[in-house]
């Protein structure tokens, strides 16, 4: 299965579930916005300064400069604590950056997040039980992530800033999104001709839309014999239209050969943090 995450699902704590299911090896790559691939870290250190905000839509402008005064970035519910959380982790990643740059290394987002990671330098700041961060055991096992636009990310953000300033020289020592779609077409190429790839979609957007074409590229651009998508499942609480946030229903991705007529199909139309732990409860119990 390859789960392609869109949303705020790691700040909704989805790796409560999520985390078990790549230990269990239920979930073989991952696909997902550059803040997924950030917010799963800053609650694992910083969850016990997390402000929640349960009457968030009746919030007024000022209600919100309020939180700004406060370095607290909201998220639907949540509030995110800038210093213990985003400025807790920018040393550490900018010292990899660094040091990768000063090499001539070039790594991938998640490439440098699973080095600090396993190297223990935030374990003595961890305010969550390391077992219910994904990030954490992607990390231990691994497995592939693919993070089309990190550069809208917090901390793609921060990266930008450091190359202006002249503390990072080389731009690509963080590798781009064309070359993560060379590694999903390499590692599609390992692995779907072997056993067939399902395609797990929470939300819309380009965690979803970036990474299903890597079959039609393969198939049509590259002019392999490629196995389609095995399957396709996705939750969106959004109806699929021109100007939907969901993305194009199952039927539409056949004219583009991502699905095939007979490809299982399935869309859940309702709140991925329920449907999705859901989901995932059933699978870890089969």
């Amino acid at each position: 299965m390859l789960l392609a995450m869109a949303g705020a699902m790691s700040t909704a704590e989805l790796g409560l579930s999520l985390a078990e299911m790549i230990r269990q090896d239920k979930i073989h790559a991952v696909s997902c916005t550059g803040a997924n691939l950030e917010e799963d870290i800053f609650n694992l250190v910083a969850h016990d300064h997390y402000v929640r905000v349960p009457r968030y839509r009746d919030l007024s402008a000022q209600d919100e400069q309020d939180l700004l005064d406060r370095h607290l970035n909201r998220v639907t519910d949540t509030c995110i604590p800038e210093e213990e959380a985003i400025r807790r982790i920018e040393q550490h990643i900018l010292d990899l950056w660094q040091e990768a740059d000063k090499k001539g290394e070039r790594l991938f987002p998640h490439q440098f997040l699973y080095r600090l990671l396993l190297s223990g330098k935030l374990e003595k700041s961890y305010q969550l039980d390391p077992k219910n961060s994904w990030m954490l055991a992607a990390a231990q096992k691994n497995i592939p992530i693919i993070v089309p636009g990190w550069e809208d990310s917090t901390l793609g953000n921060i990266y930008a800033s450091h190359v202006i300033r002249g503390d990072i020289k080389n731009v690509h020592t963080v590798r781009t999104g064309i070359e993560y779609m060379m590694q999903l077409a390499t590692w599609y190429q390992e692995t779907a001709p072997k056993s067939s790839v399902g395609f797990f979609q929470i939300g819309g957007g380009i965690a979803g839309d970036f990474t299903i074409c890597v079959v039609p590229m393969l198939r049509q651009d590259m002019e392999m014999d490629m196995p389609l998508w095995g399957y396709f499942c996705q939750i969106s609480d959004s109806t699929t239209s021109f100007g939907s946030y969901s993305g194009a229903v199952p039927n539409e991705k056949i004219t583009w050969e991502k699905l095939a007529v007979d490809t299982p199909s399935f869309i859940v139309e309702s709140d991925a943090t329920i449907v999705a732990p859901l989901i995932f409860a059933y699978v870890l119990e089969q």
